[in-house]
């Protein structure tokens, strides 16, 4: 007699339950791959612990902190010693300045705002203080300044009073240099830790990426 044939056995369909199980694996796994790119793109936008960490320094030190969105720069002001009505904070973190900026360093006298925002642009930190900021005060400015030469100026500006700004012009993602924040930091009193956190947050992160080494003293 020839052989039977032989028959291929048939495949039981998957149980109901073994189909929720791949489905929950299936919605368990977009969900971390959701997250995986919800904190890379917090990253590339600056979303970091970086700025959080800083403000809780700063206000820690007594310090008041505001987040500004930037304004658009151009060298529209054309002369030196000009303003602009434009200016969204009080000492100015972003906007309109005049073409050339100031050179880095410490000074003893007042400089041009509309100078010193260029040089925020490229990626400095203003540091400056008001009149009634005592003199032993201005000694630790000019201490902590000297130890960050680079991408740093250190200035009075009367009005400020009893207080000391901090100022600086963030652009987290440097493709897209219109879409900035003006960081403004304003404290009684100097607390190194929490001007350090200010320029390790925000430092070299202009709309104009210079290199630190290109923001040294004597130049501008």
């Amino acid at each position: 007699m020839p052989p039977k044939p032989r028959t291929q056995a048939r495949r039981k369909p998957p149980s109901d339950g073994a189909d929720r199980r791949s489905l929950l694996l299936l919605g368990a796994g977009g969900v971390v791959a959701l997250a995986i790119a919800a904190i890379a793109l917090a990253f590339t936008l600056g979303g970091g612990s970086g700025g959080s960490d800083a403000r809780a320094v700063l206000e820690a030190a007594g310090c008041t902190v505001s987040a500004t969105p930037a304004l658009s720069g151009e060298h529209s002001i054309t002369t030196a010693s000009g303003t602009a009505p434009r200016w969204n904070t009080v000492p100015p973190t972003s906007g309109p300045h005049y073409q050339v900026p100031v050179v880095y360093g410490i000074y003893d006298e007042p400089v041009n705002q509309a100078q010193l925002v260029h040089n925020l642009e490229h990626g400095a930190v203003a540091i400056q203080y008001g009149e009634e900021v005592a003199p032993a005060t201005v000694q630790e400015l000019r201490t902590f300044a000297q130890a960050h030469p680079r991408g740093t100026v250190l200035a009075p500006y009367p009005a400020l009073g009893d207080r000391v700004a901090l100022g600086a012009w963030v652009v987290h993602d440097s493709s897209r240099p219109a879409e900035g924040t003006a960081y403004l930091a304003k404290c009684a009193s100097f607390d190194e830790k929490a001007f350090s956190a200010f320029l390790d947050a925000h430092q070299f992160q202009g709309p104009e990426r210079f290199p630190p080494d290109a923001l040294l003293p004597g130049r501008s």
